[in-house]
């Protein structure tokens, strides 16, 4: 099935201008057009896009989502450098998830903190408050500074 760039933008909950900035960037080398040079996309660039969205969420530059599609196009021969990419994002995206729980961690100490000062009616009532065992990391983190 062809789809407009409006469709396929509406399909992938994005601007018709971002769909039409990738192609300008060479993110869709086999992208059809018509005689009069509107854009027609297939099956095959939904997928790449799906797969562009995926890596762009994971931080990847449209630099290297560009490298990746001419290693692709250059056939079996690019094999081991698509795969060192895709390890080295697959490192970095580890790397993210790993602050991200750190964060995530902070922010339920504090929904804990101000959980129970609510209900004290006051956070002055949280001192010498033993804190729960899940927290204690996360309090010391935030209290004492670690020797660099």
């Amino acid at each position: 099935m062809e789809y407009t760039v409006g469709q396929m933008a509406k399909l992938l909950g994005v601007a018709p201008s971002t769909l039409r900035y990738y192609d300008k960037q060479g993110l869709l080398p086999g992208l059809a057009r018509s005689e009069g040079g509107v854009r027609a996309f297939g099956d095959r660039d939904y997928e790449t896009l799906k797969l562009i969205q995926c890596l762009k969420r994971a931080g990847m530059s449209l630099a290297d989502i560009r490298r990746f599609i001419d290693m692709t196009a250059q056939g079996d021969s690019t094999i081991d450098q698509r795969l060192a990419l895709f390890y080295r994002q697959r490192e970095a995206v580890q790397q993210q998830m790993a602050h991200l729980q750190q964060t995530l961690a902070v922010i339920e100490y504090k929904c804990w903190y101000y959980e129970t000062a609510k209900a004290a009616g006051t956070t002055a009532a949280l001192a010498g408050v033993e804190i729960p065992p899940q927290f204690r990391q996360v309090w010391q983190q935030l209290h004492q500074p670690e020797e660099p």
